[in-house]
């Protein structure tokens, strides 16, 4: 029987549209919640960096489990949580005398199922007999950022359409997706990575400079990213004054478009590409967009800082990833675990200091954006440090 690897490719493309809606689902609400629960912006901000904290729990265990549990338990289990966290985010705020409480559990609840499938649907997808591996790969990151436009694109139409009072019938129509793609994860096939036992797993990985590197890289690139992505949509409201149906349109919206541009480009031309020049040149445009966000007094130019800065994180992800890869062709499930862990790790701690900074400076977003500043400029250092290390060497243990 020829087995269909067309559906597996299918099941993670839904997978990572799953986690693009438990990533930016929440984040539209962010000023609703602010206004009709009274939640304090510290207090958002947490929302975002429990959700990452959350990932960040999943992305470890599963570099030392995930092998031994199964792909497919996993990912099966990963689409019931999303469907659930989404779908508890409807009533849970309303069971519990303080709000926020339900709203952190609904967020931890789909936070553990968008974890698992943001470490397992790279491996699973790279462990599929394709010619054509690398294609496939950067369309499964794309995915993310395609499945962000959506999320963004058609709520801000449904709330248009029913008003943003809405929003929680909307998660509940969101959740149909995780659930649909059960069914896939359930008869798709699925190969393994490596054979039991013949990856280098977490101490052998962290055994190599090179890997601690790409760590670092990680973590900024995460930070980097959710900083801005998390905060698009409150910033293009209150520091530019912009509508909120305009805000997420310019905001997260064309944030993730940039992003998915950057990916898609990497995945059709990547072979045609210095890999490090794309990535420092990406790294400066970053610092350039942070600074345009936050010290520019005309709403176009800090719209646009906004905007460009997907295009300049796009690359950072995949790219360590495909270093890595290449790199460290042994590494397994550990290793795509641990940097997912240190992906995660920077999106956890980068929009809660954005918040936090906020807060303290009055709720001025464009302060908090400031020292956002910090998370790009250390990964142009982390890329010069990477681009250190001799090309076409293979790290070993």
């Amino acid at each position: 029987m020829v087995k269909n690897y067309r559906k597996t490719l299918l099941a993670c493309y839904l997978g990572f549209i799953t986690q693009a809606i438990a990533a930016n689902f929440a984040p539209l609400l962010f000023l609703k919640f602010h206004e009709d629960y009274g939640i304090p912006w510290g207090k958002i901000a947490m929302i975002s960096g429990t959700f990452f904290v959350a990932q960040l729990i999943v992305d470890a265990l599963c570099a030392r489990f995930a092998d031994r549990i199964g792909y497919r338990k996993c990912v099966i289990a990963a689409e019931v949580c999303s469907a659930v966290g989404l779908i508890g985010l409807a009533f849970l705020p309303e069971l519990f005398p303080d709000p926020f409480t339900g709203i952190l559990l609904s967020v931890v609840v789909y936070a553990v199922g968008s974890g698992l499938i943001e470490v397992l649907g790279s491996p699973i997808v790279e462990a599929c007999p394709f010619e054509h591996k690398e294609a496939a790969m950067s369309l499964l990151h794309s995915f993310y950022c395609w499945g962000s436009v959506g999320v963004i694109l058609l709520s801000t139409l449904f709330f248009a359409a029913f008003g943003i009072g809405s929003w929680k019938v909307l998660a509940c129509i969101w959740a149909l997706i995780p659930l649909y793609n059960v069914y896939n994860f359930t008869t798709c096939p699925i190969e393994y990575l490596t054979d039991d036992g013949q990856g280098l797993g977490a101490g052998g990985l962290l055994r190599l400079p090179l890997f601690w590197v790409a760590v670092v890289l990680m973590v900024c690139a995460g930070a980097s990213e959710l900083s801005m992505a998390q905060w698009a949509s409150a910033y293009a409201e209150s520091a530019l004054g912009l509508s909120k149906a305009v805000g997420d349109l310019a905001g997260p919206c064309m944030f993730a478009i940039t992003m998915g541009i950057s990916r898609t480009i990497y995945g059709k031309y990547g072979d045609r590409m210095d890999l490090m020049k794309f990535m420092l040149g990406s790294g400066l445009l970053c610092l350039l967009c942070y600074l345009a966000a936050s010290l520019s007094g005309t709403p176009a130019v800090g719209l646009a800082g906004c905007i460009l800065c997907g295009f300049s994180v796009g690359i950072m992800w995949p790219g360590t990833i495909s270093i890595c890869s290449k790199r460290i062709p042994a590494g397994g499930t550990a290793m795509f675990a641990l940097l997912a862990m240190a992906g995660d790790l920077g999106g956890a701690f980068g929009p809660g200091l954005v918040g936090s900074i906020t807060q303290s400076a009055n709720d001025n977003l464009q302060r908090g954006m400031l020292a956002g500043c910090l998370f790009p400029l250390v990964l142009i250092i982390s890329l010069f440090v990477l681009k250190g290390f001799r090309e076409g060497q293979k790290e070993l243990p």
